[in-house]
């Protein structure tokens, strides 16, 4: 009797591993996948490529309370950096794709052949900074995507104003700005055709502006409020991904673009809304590009 006993007992605490595995397995399994998921991110980062971006586009320069009106610009932008891409969880003919870059534009009346207005602010403007492009796309072949895509910018832009014969309160507004570097921040969406693996082209409409100065709380609360609003939409978005994947990639472009757009309708009154500030120089541009990855 004490020998089965003894056996009974020993089968039972060989048996409470499994059981504890088995409680734990809902749990683990939860994370397992967030780590596989997360594991394959840096397997495509890994696999990055590097990209080269040619732009050329349509300007429109404005300032609430410049009274003058601008002239018409054109710019050229070039970017320098690297994309990745994957295909997501949700389903197989949707692509995941990102693009970190560098750029650098010139957006000038030059470009645009001058102004026939004499009255019309000239200005002749150059701008660098960091860029973070990505979106959901649709596969259409090996090698080829349809992607609507939504970018964000950090910049800094040197204005240079043609035009010496001002009134005083365009005078004023010139001296904040003209011939030096001023920050900013910019927001695009657009559409990117990946027609092989070497060529993609592009059309987006960008929403840019140049503070006269760089107010770092006030523009630091500012950002947290529209990352707080990014952040929500984000949750939602991949809501969307789980119920209806086909959706998901324009859920994901109109709703980001419209979060860009008002963020940015709002900032042409106060700089860094919702705080008091004055109004920025705003660059609404229309931009056609193609891409090279290597």
């Amino acid at each position: 009797m004490k020998h089965h006993i003894l056996t009974i007992t020993a089968l039972l605490i060989s048996f409470l591993p499994f059981y504890s595995f088995a409680q734990d397995s809902t749990k683990c399994k939860e994370e397992w996948k967030w780590d596989l998921e997360k594991t394959e991110e840096w397997q495509a980062w890994l696999n990055k490529k590097p990209a080269i971006s040619l732009d050329y586009g349509f300007s429109n320069v404005s300032r609430k309370d410049v009274e003058a009106p601008f002239a018409d610009n054109n710019l050229l932008e070039l970017k320098l950096g690297y994309t990745y891409k994957k295909v997501t969880k949700y389903a197989d003919y949707i692509d995941k794709s990102t693009f970190n870059y560098l750029f650098l534009n010139r957006n000038s009346t030059e470009l645009a052949g001058g102004s026939d207005v004499p009255s019309d602010i000239e200005t002749n403007n150059w701008q660098f900074g960091v860029g973070w492009s990505g979106g959901y796309g649709y596969k259409i072949g090996e090698n080829a995507t349809v992607t609507p895509y939504y970018t964000s910018s950090l910049t800094w832009t040197n204005l240079n104003f043609a035009d010496d014969s001002l009134s005083p309160n365009d005078e004023r507004i010139k001296q904040l700005y003209d011939e030096s570097f001023r920050f900013g921040t910019s927001s695009e969406g657009g559409v990117r055709v990946q027609a092989t693996s070497l060529i993609a082209l592009e059309a987006g409409y960008e929403r840019s502006i140049v503070f006269e100065r760089h107010l770092f709380w006030k523009w630091a609360g500012s950002g947290i409020i529209e990352l707080a609003a990014n952040g929500l939409l984000d949750v939602f978005i991949k809501e969307v991904f789980k119920s209806s994947p086909a959706a998901g990639p324009i859920v994901f472009f109109v709703l980001k673009s419209a979060l860009g757009y008002g963020i940015y309708e709002l900032r042409r009154d106060k700089m860094n809304w919702p705080f008091p500030s004055t109004p920025p120089i705003a660059f609404d541009n229309v931009k056609f590009g193609v891409t090279f990855t290597f």
